[in-house]
């Protein structure tokens, strides 16, 4: 079979890297084409465009990007019809790949989707054109079935891909010393997200706390692939230490952790280390048009999937750098509060289950294929 991925993000691709090497074993001929990352160019994909091209978020910043966007999607379609695929697997990045199922339904291109875009946020009515345009649905979240249940929406629940991912990582017992610490030495994980718009907007925060805080280490998960400069204002801080794509094994040492929503969130859960989530834009119209329509209490997956606050959030105007302050403290001193977060960690992981979720999903989209 020929399978055809795309990505728009580094959860993505590393979710889709996994499925690529569940599909081999279960289908040994398999070829496959991807828009993402090293991660499923290192599975075997034949790379066409880098995530890193197509990492616009917030309202305002996809306007302002609008005629860039459609020059990738019109390049995506070409490439789809000259390859020819059995199969078409988007990875969320929903605002993308949604053009390009409304396209390939009417091509007569099958289309499957893993990882459901997160509709039930916002614009819970766009469940109706995923219904018309997808052939098959693969879900994560445990919430995510009787979602599509309401629109008479038959999918596929397979657990999350974030489980296979950690337990698939074996912690490197030499990182604390190759990062010039001791064995018993507490840090601070910063994980401030890998796009253009999250370094911008959050990093200057997770530096300002790190200064506010001189006699705590903070370690900060950068990623290559992303431009540079953008880590140049927390080389010059002295308790900053960088550390490039190498995030599991910052937070599998980490005492605590401040983390910009999204995957990771739920990635710091499962590495049980207490943190706070935070979220900021420096558009001030996206952050409002966002407001008048997510239709969630909370935005982190941790809090999400617990159906509680867990962690504290800390969205836009409340991401002072005195509350940032003083939620960091707690986490790093407070050992009530450390344990009431880890015990609420427990119940997520009993509710995720510990089932190998590629291969199940793997499982599932060559049934039907073949089917």
């Amino acid at each position: 079979m020929r399978y055809y991925l795309i990505a728009g993000e580094r959860s993505g691709d590393l979710h889709g890297s996994n499925l690529i090497k569940s599909l081999k074993k279960k289908d040994p001929q398999a070829e496959f084409r991807a828009w993402g990352g090293e991660y499923m160019e290192n599975a075997g994909a034949n790379l066409v465009v880098h995530y890193d091209n197509l990492g616009f978020m917030g309202f305002m910043e996809v306007l302002i990007y609008f005629r860039k966007i459609l020059k990738y999607i019109k390049l995506c379609k070409k490439d789809i019809i000259s390859y020819q695929p059995d199969v078409v697997i988007l990875i969320d990045f929903a605002g993308f790949n949604m053009r390009i199922a409304q396209f390939l339904k009417k091509k007569g291109v099958l289309v499957y989707y893993y990882i459901s875009p997160k509709i039930w946020a916002w614009n819970t009515g766009r469940a109706r054109k995923i219904k018309k345009s997808i052939d098959r649905m693969f879900v994560i979240l445990p919430f995510e079935k009787a979602f599509y249940h309401q629109y008479n929406y038959d999918v596929d629940y397979v657990g999350n891909p974030v489980v296979d991912a950690i337990d698939s990582h074996t912690p490197d017992p030499s990182f604390l010393k190759g990062i010039g610490l001791l064995k018993d030495e507490k840090y601070v994980a910063l994980l401030p997200g890998s796009r253009k718009q999250e370094l911008e907007s959050i990093l200057p925060e997770m530096v300002k706390l790190a200064r506010s805080m001189p006699d705590v280490i903070f370690i900060l998960g950068a990623i290559h692939g992303v431009n540079d400069s953008y880590y140049a204002t927390s080389t010059s801080v002295q308790n900053i230490k960088l550390v490039f794509d190498r995030t599991y094994d910052v937070l599998a040492y980490a005492h605590a952790a401040v983390v910009t929503s999204g995957t990771a969130t739920l990635e710091t859960c499962l590495w049980k280390v207490p943190q706070v989530v935070v979220y900021k834009s420096n558009s001030r119209i996206s952050m409002a048009i966002a407001k008048m329509v997510i239709k969630v209490k909370f935005i982190s997956l941790v809090n999400l999937i617990a159906g509680k606050e867990v962690v504290k959030e800390l969205i836009q105007e409340n991401l002072s750098p005195e509350n940032l302050n003083d939620e960091v403290v707690k986490l790093y001193k407070n050992n009530q509060y450390r344990n009431q977060i880890l015990d609420s960690y427990e119940e997520i992981s009993s509710i995720l289950g510990k089932d190998p979720v590629s291969d199940k999903a793997a499982t599932m989209i060559v049934k039907y294929l073949n089917g």
